[in-house]
């Protein structure tokens, strides 16, 4: 491995107990460029060509309040692979409140689980006074890579090949854009949504395969709300309105506390891509909330999505946690919103909605061949969790046409990341590829990044590649063909 480290960052964070600064997610402040990884175990493929992309937590500056992992700095980690090589790097996202707090050389923002007022200076999101991190999800679009906040935030792209810093993305609105956008590899197109606590509470934009904004609409709902994700088929957008938002009585006193409303329905918003507002579609479906979606798409009259309902998405304070930490372990802890690959039907003609549980592990985190977003697919991959943390423990294949999976889990102390699917060059069936994931082990303070051979899931890795220091823990990921980052390049 050739290793070069740059400048560690600033950092005022001190030692701390709290489970979401340590163990896996111990916060990292290391920038390193390494070409020819070492390989543990298995033999490197030289039949693949891309670039996995990993976004992390990593607190930099000591909180001026109470700490969720959700607050923290965004850091970029990228494995490219090509002609049987690897090489690493990672790299801070320097946002603008990133850049504010280290030239003020601690924290400006409290964060969510704090009362608003603890902020230092004015602050982003819908909540209307968070640090804008960039630190939830990561996609490439029209060859840029670009790292969302949580709430919505301002979209920064970053160069994918070099994780050059690029900016704030020229298209984003003033409300700016949800944690989740959506990339159609098909026409090159990014979807994304924004929520607010102003009428009409939703937008929604479509940005062309040359990087410019070709439409924002407003999605208008009954109030504010707390969409997290959205999702497409080739013809349709699909927006939600969960019954679980912030109390209406305590927002007029500026407090954020999120109820769940069991008498109301889940309703979704359904739109033509291109679309305007008077065509929007709304259905009502079981009440539950949605963090992610999997994939949808058009089945004759019918519009299928797919995605992991929610049975208890406000459950009780977690007993036998991290003492201090009840509540916030439980909202993080898949096994206590009891999160299962769910399906809904909705037919276009009639109005009328026909949902189905399609798996009765609790599971999340779904990823599938992004060449089948919006189109008809059989796979998906998900992740387990540890019960009660917020780490991933293992990884599931789901059969959608037979109802089996297939599991992989690992040994104790050992955790994932979002474990995106990465096709073979030339492949031509659905799942032939691999599974890309780094992995956190707690066990010899290392990190790795593995590749399972998704027609062999069960099986294991069939290489285990040696990373250069070990990651913190976060939520999202994202594979990349390089032809797919290169014609995006041509394409603006």
């Amino acid at each position: 491995m050739k290793l070069e480290r740059h400048p560690p960052v600033a950092t005022s964070l001190k030692p701390s107990n709290h489970p979401y600064l340590n163990g896996a997610w111990t916060p990292l402040h290391e920038e390193v460029d390494a070409d020819d990884l070492d390989v543990i175990e298995g033999v490197l493929p030289s039949d693949i060509d891309g670039i996995y992309f990993r976004n992390t937590e990593n607190q930099v500056h000591q909180p001026l309040g109470r700490h969720h992992p959700f607050d923290a700095d965004a850091m970029i980690h990228q494995i490219s692979f090509q002609g049987g090589k690897a090489s690493y790097r990672n790299r801070f996202v320097r946002t603008r409140c990133f850049q504010a707090e280290q030239e003020a050389g601690g924290s400006l923002w409290g964060g969510l689980a704090d009362p608003v007022g603890t902020s230092l200076r004015p602050g982003f999101g819908a909540h209307g006074s968070l640090k804008d991190n960039a630190s939830t999800d990561v996609v490439v679009h029209a060859g840029k890579l670009l790292s969302t906040f949580y709430q919505c935030g301002e979209a920064y792209a970053l160069d994918p090949e070099t994780l050059e810093d690029l900016g704030v993305s020229p298209w984003a609105p003033i409300d700016g854009v949800s944690a989740h956008c959506k990339v159609d590899e098909a026409t090159g197109e990014l979807l994304f949504f924004n929520y607010s606590k102003h009428a009409p509470y939703m937008h929604y934009g479509v940005v062309g395969a040359d990087g410019k904004l070709k439409s924002y609409i407003p999605i208008p709902l009954p109030g504010p709300r707390l969409p997290h994700d959205m999702a497409f088929s080739e013809k349709y957008s699909i927006f939600n309105d969960f019954p679980v938002f912030w109390d209406p009585r305590l927002l007029e006193r500026d407090i954020h506390a999120v109820r769940f409303y069991r008498d109301m329905p889940a309703r979704f918003a359904i739109v033509p891509r291109h679309g305007g507002p008077e065509e929007v579609k709304w259905f009502e479906a079981a009440p539950c909330y949605v963090l992610h979606f999997l994939n949808a798409y058009e089945d004759g009259d019918e519009l299928v999505l797919d995605g992991y309902f929610q049975e208890d998405p406000t459950p009780r304070p977690l007993e036998g946690s991290v003492e201090g930490h009840e509540h916030m372990m439980a909202l993080l802890d898949m096994h206590s919103f009891r999160s299962r690959l769910h399906r809904w039907r909705f037919d276009l003609k009639t109005g009328e909605t026909r949902e189905e549980r399609l798996c009765d592990d609790i599971v999340e985190f779904g990823m599938m061949n992004a060449r089948f977003a919006g189109r008809p697919y059989r796979y998906a991959y998900s992740v387990t969790s540890k019960p009660g943390w917020f780490l991933f423990n293992g990884l599931v294949k789901h059969d959608l046409h037979t109802g089996e999976s297939e599991r992989f889990t690992l040994p104790e102390g050992v955790y994932a990341s979002e474990a995106p699917f990465a096709p073979r060059i030339g492949a031509v069936d659905e799942d032939d590829g691999y599974i890309v994931s780094f992995l956190i082990d707690e066990n010899r303070g290392t990190s790795e990044c593995v590749l399972i051979d998704a027609k062999n899931f069960a099986a294991g890795p069939v290489c285990r590649i040696a990373l250069p220091h070990k990651l913190s823990s976060g939520t999202h990921a994202v594979w990349a063909d390089r032809a797919f980052i290169q014609a995006g390049r041509v394409a603006t």
